[in-house]
């Protein structure tokens, strides 16, 4: 879906965006306009978009961006409508154009635009207790409860009948109804997103959001990314336990169960009906599959299949783990 929070500063003439990024054949290209920067599958004939890793090679070929970002190895599995620019850095350069096109997406500075809830419209519409603040853009629905000490910054969407525990922190997020968000935790901030770079590290612009649907919880003290060129996006009737961390990127399906301290890296998918053990780590760029159980304390280093249980690290099918460690 398109980001409604982040303001786009585009089109930009293909030429002079490159220049900005200091790509150093620019000249090469045309002044086609491009609109927007986006992920391989979203991207339009009007976009930029990048390709990095041979994980994404089928996405690649059926992308319809005018423009990729990429490297010379993998510029083959593109369509011939895609123009190449070839780079050493992919990930660099995309931050770069990003800045571009979002400049405003790259601190989390509090938001000064709070007031009390109490001095604004949305004080008839929800119940609320002590020390809650608001920010611009926030719209809430009927039947909602906020706890004390929360805070809901700008570019906030919450539905109806929803309950937002105290010391909540909430910004760039759509919380679909009947959604359940416990004390502590914090949900639409910047993912941990950068580029080792001495003497300072160069940071990534994140300008996804997040997208809670409904029937959902989200345990006490657990914290939830938004996204960087696509959204976090957490299934209906999905429970994530108390201090679950999800990255950026991460797609988790509906009806999933996620105990209590798992901790998911960036840019994975999780299919329907996936539960995860305790203190279980899955690490970025991986697809689980449907009705997958993982146990406790697992490792999940690469992809899983539909139906599968696995448990250890690294992870590995339920019967093999039981037999090696009877």
């Amino acid at each position: 879906m398109k980001n409604p929070f982040f303001k786009n500063f585009g089109p930009f003439k293909i030429d002079v965006l490159l220049k900005k990024a200091s790509i150093s054949n620019a000249q090469n290209f045309k002044t086609d306009k491009i609109f927007d920067i986006k992920d391989l599958l979203s991207a339009t004939k009007k976009d930029l978009t990048f390709f990095h890793s041979n994980n994404y090679s089928s996405l690649a070929s059926i992308t319809k961006a005018s423009y990729c970002v990429t490297f010379k190895n993998l510029a083959h599995h593109l369509p011939k409508s895609c123009k190449k620019i070839i780079v050493d850095n992919v990930l660099l350069t995309i931050a770069n154009i990003t800045k571009e096109f979002y400049p405003n997406s790259i601190n989390d500075d509090f938001d000064n635009t709070v007031k009390e809830i109490s001095k604004t419209s949305l004080k008839k519409k929800c119940k609320y207790g002590k020390n809650v603040l608001i920010g611009t853009n926030v719209k809430i629905d009927k039947n909602c409860y906020i706890g004390h000490n929360s805070i809901i910054e700008k570019n906030v969407v919450i539905g109806s009948n929803c309950s937002i525990g105290s010391n909540v922190i909430i910004r760039n997020t759509i919380i679909k109804d009947n959604v359940n968000i416990l004390d502590g935790c914090i949900i639409g901030k910047k993912g941990f997103g950068f580029f080792p770079n001495k003497p300072k590290n160069i940071r990534y612009p994140h300008i996804g959001i997040v997208i809670i649907d409904e029937n959902s919880e989200i345990g006490c003290g657990s914290t939830i990314d938004r996204g960087s060129l696509s959204n976090t996006v957490i299934g209906k009737n999905t429970f994530l336990d108390n201090q679950v961390h999800v990255a950026h990127n991460n797609k988790i399906g509906d009806n999933c169960i996620i105990a209590g301290q798992v901790g998911f890296a960036g840019s994975s998918s999780l299919g329907d009906n996936v539960m995860i053990g305790g203190q279980a780590g899955i690490s970025g760029h991986l697809k689980i599959g449907k009705n997958v159980h993982i146990g406790g304390g697992s490792g999940v280093i690469k992809d899983i299949e539909d139906n599968t249980k696995v448990m250890g690290y690294p992870a590995k099918n339920l019967r093999d783990f039981i037999k090696e460690n009877r």
